[in-house]
């Protein structure tokens, strides 16, 4: 079909541009499109069922028609919210230009098939390290406040309420209700989680549904949550509340709760148990305060009682006497030698005095002295006529030689 040439001037009306939209559809050969069902209508006398198929990742729906024939061979396990596969050709409606397929042939998507998916899925994820355990963030102690993610007055909500609220009475939570299952339910909880983590005032986000079947809880294993509470820089919490299969939901997040009670409980700490643990520590702290001061009370006591604390002047007391026994002991010692040294001084002036020329002279000597002041030894050393000096006891006089010999004489010319 060539293109055809419009212009301002020369414009085709709406029918002709649906025809030829519909002629371009109409080249499309048959398709297998997977979705879920979000609407079915089965009139009554109409031999045509009307479904509207949309994408689970996407907001995009399409509206898909098939003989009741055809329906007829899945109509007891299709349900609304089911996930189908189905073989359809487009077709379009040009009276009000609309798209639709045309199944000739439908079939459920099996539980078997969806986790093998999910399998994949996941597998894919721990490659990118987004279960990885290094990326788990710690809880608050006492979260200021605490948002909630669940569905509209649902029993998870409810539990997780009461429970937190009896632990700890003063909790705050700004709840989003959001849609659980179905179609609505991952963008909308998407949606509430990027909000509450943008809220500076929320220190952690809890996502709880109260559990149910594999298909009811596909929209917490679906990529678009996974990443978005992956890229959360507020810790969450997931409580979905089912056992058997664990949504990829319970590995992204920072904890997983069995329940939403026991994410109440891992949140929110109780107000009788951390005073009972203040009071147990404050015990602790005084026992230990006291017998530290116990123990040092008697260190202190032992230390008193030793003889340098108990009677601090004896010390200086037992000095003092050992410094006047040194004292008397020096003054003695000294006595002693002082005695000794007068003694022999006596002893040396004694012997001195005997032996001095004085005593001899005393004795009747006499020392003969020549004019120049040497003393006469011997005859031979005067000469007859020389003047010599004698010298006595009780003074000196002079003397004259008269012979040069032995037998020499002397004559005295008095006493000087």
């Amino acid at each position: 079909m060539a293109a055809t040439q419009t212009s301002a001037d020369a414009p085709i009306p709406v029918g002709e541009v649906s025809r030829l939209i519909g002629g371009w559809i109409d080249r499309l050969g048959a398709v297998w499109v997977e979705g879920q069902i979000t609407q079915l209508s089965r009139r009554p006398g109409f031999g045509v069922v009307f479904l509207t198929l949309r994408d689970p990742a996407r907001d995009v729906s399409l509206k898909v028609t098939c003989f009741r024939a055809v329906f007829d061979r899945v109509a007891d396990v299709i349900v609304e919210g089911a996930r189908v596969v189905v073989l359809g050709k487009p077709e379009w409606y040009a009276p009000r230009g609309e798209l639709s397929l045309r199944a000739s042939e439908i079939r459920a998507v099996g539980v078997g098939e969806l986790l093998l998916r999910l399998e994949r899925l996941k597998r894919a994820l721990t490659e990118e390290g987004l279960f990885a355990a290094a990326r788990k963030r710690p809880l608050p102690f006492l979260p200021g406040r605490i948002g909630l993610v669940t569905g509209r007055a649902s029993a998870a909500e409810r539990d997780v309420l009461e429970n937190a609220r009896h632990r700890w009475p003063a909790v705050r939570f700004t709840v989003r209700n959001v849609a659980v299952q179905g179609v609505q339910a991952v963008a909308q909880v998407v949606d509430a989680v990027r909000e509450l983590d943008a809220d500076e005032a929320v220190e952690v986000i809890i996502v709880a549904r109260g559990g149910g079947s594999v298909e009811d809880l596909l929209p917490f294993s679906d990529e678009r949550l996974v990443r978005a509470v992956a890229d959360c820089r507020t810790p969450v919490v997931s409580a979905i509340g089912h056992e058997p299969d664990a949504p990829l939901l319970d590995l992204v997040a920072d904890v997983r709760a069995s329940t939403p009670t026991d994410a109440a409980k891992r949140v929110v700490p109780d107000v009788g148990e951390e005073a009972s643990r203040i009071r147990e520590l404050r015990d602790r702290a005084r026992r230990t305060v006291e017998a530290r001061v116990a123990r040092e009370e008697s260190g202190l006591a032992g230390v008193r009682s030793r003889p340098v604390l108990a009677e601090p002047h004896r010390m200086v007391t037992e000095r003092a006497a050992e410094l006047a026994a040194l004292v008397e002991r020096s003054r003695r010692t000294l006595g002693h030698r002082l005695d000794a040294a007068r003694a022999d001084l006596e002893h040396t002036r004694a012997r001195v005095v005997a032996l001095s020329p004085a005593a001899t002279l005393r004795r009747g000597y006499a020392v003969l002295q020549r004019a120049d002041g040497a003393a006469v030894r011997a005859p031979e050393e005067v000469a007859p006529g020389e003047e010599l000096r004698a010298r006595v006891a009780g003074g000196a006089f002079e003397v004259t030689v008269r012979e040069g010999s032995a037998g020499s004489t002397a004559a005295g010319t008095g006493i000087g």
